[in-house]
This record gives C-alpha cells, sequence and structure tokens, in this order.
C-alpha cells in the first residue's frame, strides 16, 4: 500500500499535464485569481522622487534656520527653485522641488513668522526622507510575477503599471458526486437508517473556496447501471475534475471502482496509508486529447474532507505554483491514541499562549463526526513512524 508522501507525488505528476487554459480580468473582479503573465511596470516607480513625510524640503547644508518661501501637495505642483537658506511645505508624496535633497519631517521644526529652524536634537542629514524616481521598480522590470494569487496588495501593484486587464488563468472545472443508499435530501428528516447528504456540500465549498467552479451532480443510491450512467455523463462533460464520495471500499455495493475501470479509467492507485481515508480511489480518463482526473473519495463525510485537504489542495496548489501549505508546529496538550503505522490526521484546536503555539484534541476522532470536524481548525499530523503521541510532544498542523 502507498504512504501518503508517494501517492501525493503521483497525484503532482498527473495534474502538472493538465492543460492551464488563460482569460482576461478586469482587476476589480481579478481577487484571489492567478496571474498567467508577468506584469510589467510601464513607468518608474515612483514616477517622480518625492517626500517620504509631511514636512519641509530644502538644500542641504549646516545651517539649521530657513525662510520659507511656499509649498507643494501632493497633485498641485509647480516649478519652484530654492536657494540653500530657504525651504518649502511639502506633503507626504509630492513632488520634489528641483534642486531640494532633503526633507525635515515637519514634528522636527519649529516655525515663527515665515522662519523655519530645527527643534533642539533634531536628526538632520543628507538625503533624508526622500523617494528616489524608480526606487522602488524600474520601467520595464517585473512588477507582479506570473503565478502570482491576487490580493488586494498586489491590485495595487497592477494599477500603478497602468493595468486595468490582466491575463489570468481560467478556473478549473469540477464535478462533485455522492453515492449511497443511505443518503436523502437535506430538507428531509432522516428515519430509520437514513443520513442527510452533506459530502456534495463540504467538497463543494472546499473547491469554492480555492476559487475553482463547481457542478453539483448530486447523489445516487448504489445502483451500478445508474452510477455508471452518470459517471459517463460526467466524463463526457466539460470538467476537469471528478470528485465522487462513497463506493470506493471493499463492501458488495461499492461500485465505483468497477465502473472506473469499464468505462476506461486509469487506476493509478486505490488505498493509502493515512487514517482517516485510506480508500481513496485516484484514476485518470482520456479522451480526444481531453484529461480528467478523477477522486473517488470515501463517504464519510470526515474521511473525504481530509482527503481533499491533504490531496487534492495541496495538488492544486502545485499546479499553480503556489506555496506548500503552511505546517504550524504546536505543543500537545493531550495523549492521544494512534497504535498503528498509518500516517494520521487527528482533528484539533490550535492556540497560541505566550507565543507559543499549543494545540488540543480530545475529540474521538471518529470519521462520521461532523460536528467535531466543525469544531477544529486543524490537522495535527502524526507520521507513520510515530506511536501514541503524549502531552508536551511537538507536533505538526495544517490550518482548515
Amino acid at each position: 500500500m502507498l504512504n501518503y508522501n508517494e501517492a501525493l507525488e503521483i497525484i503532482k505528476s498527473e495534474i502538472q499535464n493538465l492543460t492551464l487554459k488563460t482569460e482576461e480580468a478586469d482587476i476589480f473582479e481579478s481577487y484571489n485569481r492567478i496571474l498567467a503573465e508577468d506584469v510589467i511596470a510601464d513607468v518608474d516607480l515612483p514616477p517622480f522622487d518625492n517626500s517620504a513625510v509631511d514636512g519641509y524640503a530644502l538644500v542641504f547644508s549646516e545651517r539649521n534656520e530657513w525662510t520659507i518661501k511656499s509649498e507643494v501637495s501632493a497633485g498641485n505642483y509647480s516649478p519652484v527653485s530654492i536657494t540653500e537658506d530657504e525651504a518649502v511645505l511639502i506633503t507626504t508624496g509630492s513632488k520634489l522641488p528641483v534642486n531640494a535633497d532633503t526633507v525635515i519631517p515637519i514634528e522636527d521644526v519649529e516655525v515663527d513668522n515665515g522662519k523655519l529652524s530645527l527643534k533642539p536634537g533634531a536628526f538632520f542629514k543628507k538625503g533624508l526622507n526622500i523617494r528616489r524616481k524608480g526606487s522602488d521598480l524600474e520601467i520595464d522590470k517585473i512588477a507582479v510575477p506570473a503565478f502570482t494569487k491576487i490580493k488586494p496588495k498586489t491590485v495595487a501593484a497592477i494599477a500603478s503599471c497602468g493595468r486595468d486587464k490582466v491575463k489570468v488563468f481560467s478556473k478549473l472545472r469540477f464535478a462533485v458526486l455522492a453515492t449511497g443508499d443511505e443518503l436523502i435530501p437535506v430538507r428531509e428528516k432522516p428515519e430509520n437508517d437514513k443520513i442527510r447528504v452533506s459530502n456534495i456540500y463540504s467538497l463543494s465549498a472546499a473547491v469554492k473556496e480555492m476559487n475553482h467552479t463547481v457542478l453539483n451532480l448530486g447523489f445516487v443510491k448504489d445502483d451500478k447501471n445508474v452510477i455508471k450512467e452518470k459517471i459517463h455523463s460526467a466524463l463526457e462533460s466539460n470538467i476537469d475534475f471528478l470528485i465522487t464520495t462513497g463506493g470506493v471500499s471493499v463492501g458488495k455495493y461499492d461500485f465505483l471502482k468497477e465502473v472506473f475501470e469499464e468505462l476506461g479509467v486509469r487506476r493509478k492507485f486505490w488505498k493509502v496509508n493515512i487514517k482517516p481515508g485510506k480508500p481513496i480511489y485516484f484514476g485518470v480518463f482520456e479522451k480526444n486529447g481531453k484529461k480528467i482526473l478523477i477522486f473517488g473519495l470515501p463517504g464519510n463525510p470526515v474521511s473525504s474532507l481530509v482527503n481533499f485537504k491533504v490531496f487534492i489542495e495541496p495538488a492544486i496548489d502545485y499546479l499553480f505554483k503556489q506555496k506548500e501549505t503552511e505546517m504550524i508546529t504546536a505543543v500537545l496538550q493531550n495523549n492521544l491514541k494512534k497504535r498503528d503505522g498509518k500516517r494520521h490526521f487527528a482533528r484539533g484546536i490550535l492556540f497560541e499562549e505566550n507565543g507559543v503555539w499549543k494545540v488540543t484534541s480530545e475529540f474521538s476522532q471518529s470519521s462520521g463526526n461532523l460536528v467535531e470536524m466543525s469544531a477544529s481548525d486543524c490537522l495535527i499530523v502524526l507520521p507513520e513512524e510515530i506511536r501514541n503521541p503524549q502531552k508536551g510532544d511537538i507536533v505538526k498542523c495544517i490550518k482548515i
């Protein structure tokens, strides 16, 4: 059986062969999209020498008193020339007078009847508080590189380069299908052995959280013919990923592996040495130049969501050259049971105390306990070689 790292590498090797499409996006609509081009500075940034503070611009000399000649405010520049005994009141971001080379902060001076003088002990040297033309970025240099995820700070840099539209990667297209005789719509009240379907909602939300699109295929009963027809229809549609839940274990009514094979899906692996989520299936469907990655996730709600978090999410980040999932080092606050050689992803709650991250995990860790999953905010990663970690042990955590 594959271990976690081996399985993730197989997924990465297949996902990198997906053909990424691009489109143009207005920067107002570009938040959380991923740049598909380098954004180049069309001007020097800043485009002129300017003041970094509110203060007085002057020509540096050894004197400590000046005559105030005029003032300059941002966006209202008019040419002005000053001598060594003159100063100009200037606001933050304003263009410097032609021969000015120093700006004294307003809090470091005293003004009396049009005369400016340094306060006792004020720091003063040539070049103080000046932002030079091109000091942030020179013209024709890369301001924002391709594969950057666009955030508010990124939009500011893009706009400063004169771009109101940018090329971004098109969103990936997912389809999600749940299977199981026990499933009923969320509007219905469960009776006897029925449960409300939840996986299609949690997995769809996980896809949307990554800012991709999702087609909800709903749920079907454990009828092989019905499942096959549903899967066949999905494989003929315009999607990049198909995620199913249920039907991939070893039960009498676990038809999905068989259905995938009959429809031409190439199985890459089935079962990974992890808990929860061991019976995960991964395969590839290719037809007429189209490639779809298939993930058959367990039916247990916690298992399917953990599978998405530790397999699908990092693979997508890899495809778009994003940083790997940040692992937080924390001190375990309670003993945990782990007697096997699987890699465990235990639910926990992170908190910071005196600058140290700590994590508590007093949950049952049942793969069907949605309430505990919703209450947790991290997965505690317990590698294969670890047994029964104790309170005080150092562990790695993935935020969820």
